[in-house]
């Protein structure tokens, strides 16, 4: 109200005043529901950018559509190619929520390692070498500049042509790939797939990063291996369940869900698989030779987890969370291995 601007913070920090370390669904609603209270907003949104990214906060009459923040193609400046510029099909389908946004990856935000044109092509092989690059991108400057691309492949086939010169300038490709950091993810994923990597251009017209096929296994192993234990604990509940009569499967469902016919055991929610677990008579006929209560809690922490991600978060799961569906995994594996269940 005074005119003067709030100082700039990370994302990071903003979900610490929340008592937050993730942006999880729950954890956005609620700063979004406070930003708006006050009449606020932050730019770029705290849900659409790197978690260690800073942001600032500003009156929200004075910036508009930040919240669904259209997706740009960076424009080629006057000492660029315009092939350089990725093309996408325009029929494809992409989902274009903010949280499938490629600036929320780390690599889009890292402090580049790259060449000058003029370097001797020993420097780039040396740092090829040392961070285990495929590529390197080659800068006339620090993040600005950008001429092109050296490889091992680029190297590769122009030794094979006879190349003679030492020069990082006749070894690198002047086509290389280029997006805006608001591309959407699975816009950006054929082109990794294709190419190995993309360079990730801001809003400022630096390259703020590079992201290449490895970094996308890395991030899609973080989202995936929470889906895949949660997926096989429930396997192993149904396992174990399918033991019991219709009649004790049917006694689990909610009372309030009339119309959802009950035929198998496949047909109950997770929190219905836990209701049945903690009765003590089902559970003693079932003879797993373990704790119940020690058992159930586990579960219903996996039920929490479950419903945490179910939401799509790049952000991951935290640490303890990972160890819960693990343990709980293990647990359910050597009742499995000694026969308990089959």
């Amino acid at each position: 109200d005074s005119g003067q601007e709030p100082e700039k913070v990370s994302v990071r920090t903003l979900l610490s005043w929340f008592a937050a370390e993730r942006r999880g669904w729950w954890v956005v609603r609620y700063i979004n529901s406070k930003l708006e209270e006050a009449g606020l907003e932050t730019v770029p949104h705290f849900n659409s950018t790197y978690i260690d990214n800073y942001i600032e906060f500003r009156k929200k009459e004075l910036v508009t559509g930040i919240d669904e923040p259209s997706e740009v193609i960076v424009s080629p400046s006057p000492s660029e190619e315009a092939e350089n510029i990725v093309e996408f099909d325009g029929d494809e389908i992409v989902l274009d929520d903010p949280t499938y946004r490629i600036e929320k990856l780390e690599a889009a935000n890292k402090d580049l390692i790259s060449v000058n044109p003029q370097s001797e092509l020993k420097e780039a092989i040396t740092k090829m070498i040392m961070f285990d690059f495929s590529q390197l991108p080659v800068m006339q400057n620090a993040r600005r500049g950008l001429k092109g691309v050296i490889s091992w492949r680029s190297i590769g086939t122009r030794l094979s042509l006879g190349q003679q010169s030492t020069v990082v300038g006749d070894f690198m490709e002047t086509s290389y790939q280029l997006i805006s950091n608001e591309t959407s993810l699975f816009k950006a994923l054929p082109i990794i797939i294709e190419h190995d990597y993309v360079l990730v251009k801001n809003s400022t017209n630096e390259i703020s990063g590079i992201v290449t096929a490895s970094d996308l296994s890395q991030q899609f192993k973080q989202l995936t291996e929470p889906f895949l234990m949660v997926s096989e604990i429930e396997k192993h509940i149904r396992q174990i369940l399918d033991r019991l009569s219709i009649d004790r499967i049917r006694s689990a469902k909610d009372e309030k869900d009339m119309e959802r016919e009950i035929n198998s055991v496949d047909d109950l929610n997770f929190g219905e698989y836990l209701r049945l677990l903690q009765d003590p008579d089902i559970w003693d006929g079932l003879n797993l030779k373990t704790d119940r209560q020690t058992f159930c809690s586990y579960m219903d922490k996996v039920r929490e987890i479950r419903n945490q991600i179910m939401h799509f978060d790049p952000d991951g799961l935290d640490g303890e969370s990972i160890e819960t569906l693990r343990n709980f995994v293990r647990l359910l594996q050597t009742l499995r291995d000694l026969g308990v269940f089959r």
